[in-house]
């Protein structure tokens, strides 16, 4: 099975001696976000848990800890953007984050790291012109060390709406220019644009819209096959085909507060969560309450060992 660590906050960066506590003891509780007295306990055994997933925007505070990792299949989604602290306000020197994909690369190998480049939004300051500067520049930097590139553009969610007022969708026209332009670009480096939830709007112009986070992601990843038990289809806005997998992690967790989140809804919320987080405890944030009903997930290996002939 999968673990997912990102979608709901950045483990890595700010829960990653928590997660390393978790993988030692064993297990993780994870409460359900509608329904915060249901709790799902989750194996950590490598002989359960193919793939671990991690979305991150500083994958540094991590790296310490990668030995504890290697039992893993392993694929990192390190995001790196143009923004600076008016929009992502702790996020690390882009510098920084670069030179820490270089070293997660090294480490687990280039088919095991993606870049994401997004959310795109447009303005006065983050002009389209300034995009494609930067993204050509980033692009050379990490072409040696990933073949991915993950773009999509700023969608208004209501938190983003609340927390991001001025925060404006790309009009059609700045994203077919714009994707247009990375795709070139990324082709000249050797690496394919993927983008997220944005329909097939850039297959024409050779980008690869079959997803970011699929399932022959995760295979060439850890170089097998995987036998993924039926489903229900992901959807954000009916476009996505995405395998998430199991996200152990809680919303209105994540400190570096970018103004474009969907997962955090108010900043004092998080900062008052931080403030609860125990490395020492099975939840990511907080404790065991008396009303707790806990559930053992079903789990086990999705590792096709079956000998595939190619026909």
């Amino acid at each position: 099975m999968i673990i997912q660590t990102g979608m709901r906050t950045d483990i890595p960066a700010f829960y990653s001696k928590w997660l390393i506590n978790r993988i030692k003891e064993g297990f993780v509780l994870v409460r359900n976000p509608y329904n915060p007295l249901q709790v799902t306990r989750y194996h950590l055994s490598p002989d359960v848990v193919d793939l671990i997933v991690f979305c991150t925007k500083n994958p540094g505070p991590m790296l310490p800890y990668m030995e504890m990792l290697e039992s893993y299949g392993q694929y990192w989604f390190v995001t790196i953007t143009p923004y600076g602290k008016d929009i992502e306000p702790n996020v690390p020197k882009k510098e920084k984050v670069m030179d820490d994909l270089k070293r997660l690369s090294d480490l687990v190998g280039v088919e095991s790291v993606g870049w994401r480049y997004d959310p795109i939004l447009v303005n006065d300051i983050y002009s389209a012109e300034r995009h494609l500067e930067t993204f050509e520049k980033m692009s050379a930097a990490l072409c040696d060390y990933t073949k991915t590139c993950v773009i999509s553009f700023i969608d208004i969610y209501k938190k983003v709406e609340r927390n991001f007022p001025k925060a404006r969708e790309v009009s059609k026209k700045d994203r077919i220019l714009l994707g247009k332009a990375m795709i070139r670009i990324a082709k000249k480096y050797g690496m394919v644009v993927k983008p997220c939830a944005e329909g097939d709007e850039l297959a024409y112009y050779g980008a690869d819209c079959s997803g970011w986070m699929t399932v022959n992601t995760f295979e060439t990843a850890i170089h097998a096959n995987l036998d993924v038990p039926k489903r229900k289809k992901n959807q954000r806005n009916g476009q996505c085909a995405c395998l998430l997998g199991v996200d152990i992690g809680t919303y209105d967790t994540c400190g570096h507060l970018c103004k474009y989140c969907y997962a955090n809804s108010d900043a004092l919320l998080v900062k008052e969560n931080m403030r609860k987080h125990d490395p020492a405890s099975p939840f990511l944030l907080g404790a065991s309450l008396s009303g707790d009903v806990i559930h053992e997930a079903q789990q086990k290996s999705w590792i096709d060992s079956q000998i595939r002939l190619g026909i």
